[in-house]
C-alpha cells in the first residue's frame, strides 16, 4: 500500500467491519502517519471509548515508531488505561509502503472495564494472563501528548528541572528524542520553556545525544 489517503474507502470499510464485529465497546482508529502528528486520525469508530475523533492526534507509541526508536511497532493484546480510568485491551498494526516506510496504523481498543469487575468468573474473556502492560496515553490535542512526555522525562530523571545538572538535562533530552517528541510540530518551543534553555542550547544538546547514540551503535557493530 502506497497511501492511506488513496485507500481510505477500503480502510474505512475495514475498521467499520471490525467495530461491528466487536460492538460499541471497541474503538477502531485509522491513522494517516504522513500527516502532521497533531491530526493523524482520518477515520474512527466508537470514539467515545477514548473521547477522540477525526482530526485528533496519535498516541505516544506512534511517535516512537515514526522516530525509529521502535523498529517493529506492531503490538498485540496489551493493556492500557484512559485518563478516565477505563481499562483497554489494545492492538496496534502499522501500515508500510513498498519502501518499508511507516505511513499509517490501525488501532483497536476494547474497553474491558466491565469484564475486570467480574474477572474471577470470566478471566478467559479478559485474557489478562496473556497481556503485557504498556503505557499508552490517548489525547485529543497533541500538546497534551507533549505535556505527558515532558512529565515522563522528568520522572525518568527523578528530580525537578530546576535541580537538574547539564548531564541530567542531556539525558532528559535524549529520552524525549527517543520517544519521538521532536516530531511534534513546534515541540522545540515548549521543550525550551520547560528546561529554561535557548533554542541554540537545545539544538546543541540534540546534536550531542544523537552523536553519542550513533557512536554507541557503531561500536556494537
Amino acid at each position: 500500500m502506497e497511501s492511506v489517503k488513496l485507500e481510505l474507502d477500503f480502510l474505512t470499510s475495514m475498521i467499520n467491519g471490525i467495530a461491528a464485529q466487536f460492538g460499541d465497546k471497541c474503538e477502531v482508529v485509522l491513522h494517516d502517519l504522513t500527516q502532521n502528528y497533531d491530526s493523524t486520525i482520518v477515520a474512527i469508530k466508537n470514539g467515545h471509548i477514548t473521547g477522540r475523533r477525526i482530526g485528533d492526534c496519535g498516541s505516544n507509541l506512534g511517535l516512537e515508531v515514526l522516530r525509529g526508536t521502535v523498529k517493529d511497532g506492531d503490538r498485540y493484546n496489551y493493556l492500557t488505561q484512559t485518563k478516565e480510568g477505563k481499562i483497554l485491551r489494545s492492538s496496534s498494526v502499522y501500515i508500510k509502503n513498498s519502501q518499508g516506510e511507516t505511513i499509517g496504523a490501525v488501532c483497536m481498543n476494547l474497553d474491558i472495564s466491565d469484564f475486570i469487575l467480574a474477572e474471577n468468573t470470566i478471566k478467559s474473556i479478559t485474557m489478562r494472563n496473556n497481556t503485557s502492560e504498556v503505557e499508552e496515553v490517548f489525547v485529543k490535542d497533541v500538546n497534551e501528548l507533549l505535556d505527558f512526555l515532558l512529565q515522563e522525562c522528568q520522572n525518568e530523571i527523578g528530580k525537578p528541572v530546576t535541580h537538574m545538572s547539564k548531564e541530567e538535562k542531556l539525558k532528559a533530552i535524549q529520552y524525549l528524542d527517543n520517544k519521538g517528541a521532536f516530531l511534534i510540530k513546534k515541540a522545540g518551543d515548549k521543550v525550551c520553556k520547560f528546561f529554561d534553555i535557548s533554542k541554540f542550547t537545545l539544538y546543541n544538546y540534540l546534536d550531542d545525544v544523537r552523536t553519542t547514540q550513533k557512536d554507541m551503535l557503531q561500536s556494537k557493530l
